[in-house]
């Protein structure tokens, strides 16, 4: 049975990757087909089936591809050049696929604005993305107009919605262009190459950084998933995340579109409301963030979470503490689990279904993937180099920064960021022979003997205490399964006169939690190094559109309790988790307190 068990395992890993590879092997930097060639050929394939749907309103692929060339016109109208950029600042609507679609197909870049964002981190943004003109609607318009005063240039507003003052009604100005495709000699001479998009990073460590988005790596994302989903015309994706994310915006969307299927799309995220809707618009797929799921597991039951069609998840960054309970309790029969940045050359694929693994990369492979572990020093965060002044090669069980070579195909480019600098940064010279470049991920992760990776954390985020390495995401998992803990971010705060830093956990409660069942958990569960020596409560914790948790300020904090207004625990050595006070926190950092 294990024989027969572990060939149907790599059947559908070959399968996956086939299938993948077969949607892909096409796409070239030097070709003149744009991701709106992919598209176009989609709408013409597949005209009156229903594209996208949005609170309650559906439009075929017909319609769809009319919007987007009324917004082309209107760009094209106001002398928007070819390789010049529109922002789009706007919340998920139906709208927001096509404005970008629709620029597209004259060569105008779109900067897709996180429309969380306000203040300097908008205007950052905004000025990165070198702009004349953005596009919001009623939701946005008011933060942008706050943002105004720290732009560096002026930006035309183009309001999809009532328009005041110097703003221009943007509904107006699209009823007067034409809903025909503008002619493709408007893209002549241009290739895959070229610049489509600019996605943001989530900027939890610092302002966001515009990735640069080419025709390639958004066809990649698009022709990918629609490959390894095995979606076809009559899937319906429901989408709950962030279109201005490669996640939502194009692995979801080319999934359905490039397949004949459907995009069922929420303004955002819905616990409360994901399985009823789910239900009612009979989707068959969803797409993932982890945190997405995790919020689904520790959700009420609902009477329509087993009664739905979904036949496969697939995203990123699942936890594997949640993994099985997502399959057991909400009956999900598939799990596609994947690994990709933004602006890296890596992708990874756990086409098999291995919990927890994020990605398969086998031996007998090897030469197909251009990724690699490397041993790194936490400490001083470099990768560690033999003699010979080249990288050393992780084995199995080894926890190393994970690399993708550099090459002038599709799947191996590295484009990088629009600042230059910050590109060069992420790129590691003479790794195992002269002259080669790898794409530094940032992340670490493990193999196992058949392959499989594990993301272990991110690097930054691993920190050294008391001559041991801490990875904060597996001790965040441990803590995870605490009584009446809902969630958990871990991280390290340096302690006056102590080499390293120290674990501290920022924890979400339920009522049924007490800090001395969790110091004898954490004591059960976890190395003396590895547990939290602080522990504070949140009412909520803070994350980015994309869910991803912010630490900068928790880290920023510490364990000063004037800083921390909820309840600041330490922890004893003889008496467990006890409240920081300003004599125990004063204790702390003249030493007289053995840490």
């Amino acid at each position: 049975m294990r024989l027969k068990a572990r060939l149907q395992r790599e059947w559908r890993f070959l399968r996956g990757l086939n299938r993948t590879l077969g949607r892909v092997k096409s796409i070239a930097p030097d070709s003149d087909n744009l991701i709106c060639d992919d598209l176009q050929a989609a709408v013409e394939r597949w005209r009156e089936r229903p594209a996208i749907t949005f609170e309650g309103r559906t439009v075929t692929y017909a319609e769809m591809d009319a919007i987007a060339n009324r917004f082309a016109h209107w760009a094209k109208g106001l002398g928007v050049r070819r390789g010049q950029t529109v922002a789009l600042f706007m919340p998920n609507r139906l709208e927001y696929f096509c404005v970008w679609y629709g620029l597209s197909k004259i060569g105008v870049v779109t900067a897709l604005i996180n429309n969380q964002l306000a203040g300097l981190p908008l205007a950052h943004c905004l000025n990165i993305s070198q702009a004349n003109h953005v596009v919001v609607d009623s939701e946005t318009s008011p933060v942008f107009e706050a943002a105004r005063p720290l732009l560096e240039r002026t930006l035309q507003q183009w309001v999809l919605g009532p328009a005041h003052g110097d703003q221009r009604d943007l509904v107006q100005a699209l009823k007067s262009c034409s809903m025909l495709p503008p002619d493709r000699i408007v893209r002549e001479d241009m290739k895959a190459r070229d610049t489509a998009l600019l996605i943001f990073t989530s900027g939890t460590t610092g302002m966001p950084k515009a990735a640069r988005i080419t025709h390639v790596r958004a066809q990649l994302y698009m022709r990918g998933f629609a490959g390894s989903t095995g979606a076809k015309a009559s899937d319906r994706v429901y989408v709950s995340l962030p279109l201005y994310h490669a996640t939502g915006g194009l692995c979801a969307l080319g999934a359905a579109l490039l397949n004949g299927g459907s995009v069922v799309l929420r303004r955002k995220f819905s616990a409360s409301h994901f399985w009823e809707e789910v239900v009612a618009e009979g989707c068959t797929m969803f797409v993932y963030i982890g945190e997405l799921c995790r919020y689904l597991v520790n959700a009420p039951e609902h009477p329509d979470e087993t009664r739905h069609k979904i036949r496969l998840a697939f995203g990123n960054g699942l936890r594997p503490d949640v993994w099985p309970e997502l399959k057991r309790r909400f009956r999900i029969p598939e799990i596609l689990e994947f690994y990709g940045s933004t602006e890296g050359n890596v992708s990874l694929f756990n086409f098999d279904g291995r919990e927890g693994a994020i990605g398969r990369a086998p031996k007998w492979l090897r030469k197909r993937f251009n990724v690699r572990l490397i041993q790194f020093d936490v400490e001083t965060e470099q990768p560690i180099r033999g003699t010979d002044g080249f990288c050393i090669e992780c084995g199995p069980g080894q926890v190393g920064e994970c690399i993708g070579k550099i090459g002038g195909d599709a799947r191996t480019d590295y484009t990088g960021y629009v600042d230059k600098a910050a590109s060069e940064k992420k790129v590691l010279r003479d790794v195992f022979e002269k002259g080669d470049r790898w794409f530094a991920t940032g992340d670490l992760m493990k193999s196992d003997a058949d392959g499989y990776l594990y993301f272990v954390d991110r690097i930054g985020d691993t920190f050294r205490w008391k001559g041991e390495n801490v990875s904060t995401n597996e001790v965040a998992e441990r803590l995870q399964a605490a009584a009446g803990v809902k969630e958990v971010n871990v991280y390290g705060v340096a302690v006056d006169g102590a080499d390293g830093r120290a674990g501290m956990a920022a924890l979400v409660v339920g009522p049924e939690f007490d800090i001395k069942a969790f110091g004898e958990h954490v004591a059960r569960e976890l190395p003396s190094y590895a547990q939290p020596l602080f522990v504070r409560l949140l009412p909520e914790m803070q994350t980015t559109g994309t869910f991803k948790v912010r630490k900068m300020d928790l880290v920023a904090d510490g364990y000063d309790p004037a800083k921390i207004k909820g309840p600041l625990f330490f922890h004893d050595a003889k008496r467990g988790y006890v409240k920081v006070t300003k004599a125990v926190f004063e204790k702390i950092a003249s030493g007289s307190v053995k840490v």
